[in-house]
């Protein structure tokens, strides 16, 4: 069984929210970038029903990548790890696989669907995950996305202006990840 540890700084993890309400043209779709995360994906070509994914993320590591001025950028991070993620309260998100099937595409790529288990917010829901997996030489490259409802976390949705402009439900994460070989 091939054991690859997530490389963050070699890898990409991001949520898109979606602005909603009667001035949601005036509003912009945040980007989120996830900067803290670890793990490990166990995946190995003979086995492929077999591959799984840990992974950890620190809540307080979210940053908005948005082109905003750093006082928007202060404030809408402020109010994701106060009143959205409660990250003092919840400091850890998790997700770990509970199945996976794979179909090879090609010489090192696999097509994979997990299915997982995410922790968020205190509450734990099932998650299918699509991916795109590339094996070269050392490296695995995991690349896909999926969505969850900020609803089912418990998690309140944002809203300003007497609620004429908030976020969706919805949640979009797409990620592009790298990781290594370990011994």
């Amino acid at each position: 069984m091939g054991r690859y540890g997530l490389d963050k700084r070699s890898s990409k993890f991001v949520v898109r929210a979606f602005a909603a309400g009667m001035l949601s043209k005036l509003g912009h779709n945040p980007t989120i970038a996830i900067r803290e995360f670890s793990g490990e994906v166990s995946f190995d070509p003979a086995t492929q029903e077999r591959a799984s994914l840990r992974m950890e993320i620190r809540a307080d590591s979210l940053e908005v990548t948005d082109e905003i001025s750093g006082k928007d950028r202060q404030e809408m991070e402020s109010m994701m790890n106060q009143k959205v993620l409660e990250s003092s309260k919840f400091p850890v998100i998790t997700f770990a696989s509970t199945t996976a099937s794979a179909e090879q595409l090609g010489e090192g790529r696999y097509r994979v669907a997990m299915n997982g288990n995410l922790l968020l917010h205190g509450a734990t829901r099932n998650v299918p995950v699509a991916t795109q997996i590339t094996i070269l030489g050392e490296t695995l490259r995991a690349s896909g996305e999926f969505s969850i409802l900020q609803s089912d976390y418990g998690i309140p949705l944002v809203s300003v202006a007497g609620g004429s402009l908030k976020l969706k439900d919805e949640l979009k994460f797409t990620f592009d990840i790298v990781a290594r070989k370990q011994e």
